[in-house]
């Protein structure tokens, strides 16, 4: 009898363990064949252009950019110039006080005038076989060594001018009437509008990535506009401080432009001409890898996909998907792999 009881406790047991594994399986099954149909929208995935940039934040300014200061440190006696004027190279834009190397001049004036009045006359006198060779060298040499001591003065006087180096236009004028102006200093900033550039700095990271030819596009932002351009110069050397390297578009003459004027530099740097592309957002990351949903059928696929280059909200798939495979864009976030679709 005990033996019979301990047979039938076993048997129970062992039904038991034997129905709870039944009913993970019918429950597992249930879930995959009971799933909630998921309203989706999908995108054909075709081969299509696609070119990858490198956005950066660049500034329009000359290419003939200058800040004209004087030789030598001094007062400003009198500004000659005014914002937005147009000026030539060699232009004087401001005068210094040179008080001093004025007085040395007139001092001078008188020597200058008598020295050459005694050479004239030297000359003559030689002319009528008067008096000696020497004199008349001696006469020469004095006369000759007043004017290049003028010479001199005079340059010096110069000195205490603001000039122009290039032709162009006052864009900023940073010193006043009585302030001091030094070398390198404050001074009148002096643009070529007819030689615009943009300019950027970028990480070296892109060093070798970046070539002079590349396609460029220019957005300005205040204009509400954009310009589609070549690079014209990269940098080969990086700097030592920022980690950065130079990179130009040279712009010409436009009226549009005006230097300082900010703007986004968009350097292209790959392209596909039969790319297939996805939106960034419908890419999923998982321990297996990159996936996505396309829809087979009315039922979703998960399929794994290798990505490539992303630009502007979109990224290329270099493998896992086929031309015309219907990529779930919206919904997909509900989904599972063999779920039913609606697909709207």
């Amino acid at each position: 009898m005990k033996h019979s009881i301990y047979l039938l406790v076993a048997t129970i047991i062992l039904s038991s363990c034997g129905a709870k594994k039944i009913n993970k399986d019918v429950v597992k099954n249930a879930d995959t064949s009971n799933m909630k149909t998921v309203a989706v929208s999908v995108t054909e995935a075709d081969p299509s252009d696609f070119t990858s940039y490198v956005n950066v934040q660049s500034q329009i300014v000359g290419d003939e950019n200058v800040l004209a200061t004087p030789q030598s440190p001094g007062i400003v006696k009198s500004l000659l110039v005014h914002s937005g004027q147009r000026v030539s190279k060699g232009q004087t834009l401001a005068i210094l006080d040179a008080a001093t190397v004025e007085q040395n001049i007139k001092a001078l004036e008188p020597t200058l005038t008598l020295q050459k009045s005694l050479y004239e006359k030297q000359q003559k006198l030689w002319e009528q076989n008067i008096g000696t060779e020497v004199q008349l060298m001696q006469a020469k040499a004095q006369y000759e060594a007043s004017q290049k001591q003028k010479g001199a003065l005079v340059a010096q006087r110069d000195m205490y001018k603001i000039v122009s180096p290039i032709n162009g236009t006052i864009d900023m004028i940073d010193v006043k009437q009585g302030e001091m102006a030094s070398p390198g200093q404050k001074g009148i900033r002096v643009v070529n509008f007819d030689k615009l550039k943009a300019e950027a700095n970028l990480g070296e990271t892109n060093l070798g990535k970046i070539h002079t030819g590349d396609k460029v596009i220019l957005v300005l932002p205040d204009l509400n506009d954009s310009i589609v351009t070549k690079l014209s110069y990269v940098s080969q050397a990086v700097d030592q401080s920022s980690r950065a390297f130079l990179v130009q578009v040279l712009l010409g003459s436009n009226k549009k432009l005006h230097p300082n004027m900010s703007c986004i530099m968009k350097i292209a740097n790959y392209e596909n001409k039969k790319a297939l592309i996805v939106p960034v957002s419908v890419i999923q990351r998982t321990p297996k890898g990159d996936m996505l949903y396309i829809a087979d059928g009315n039922k979703a696929k998960l399929v794994y996909v290798t990505a490539g280059h992303n630009c502007n909200g979109v990224v290329e798939i270099l493998a896992g998907l086929n031309p015309g495979d219907k990529v779930v864009t919206t919904g997909f976030e509900e989904l599972g792999n063999g779920q039913p679709l609606q697909i709207q």
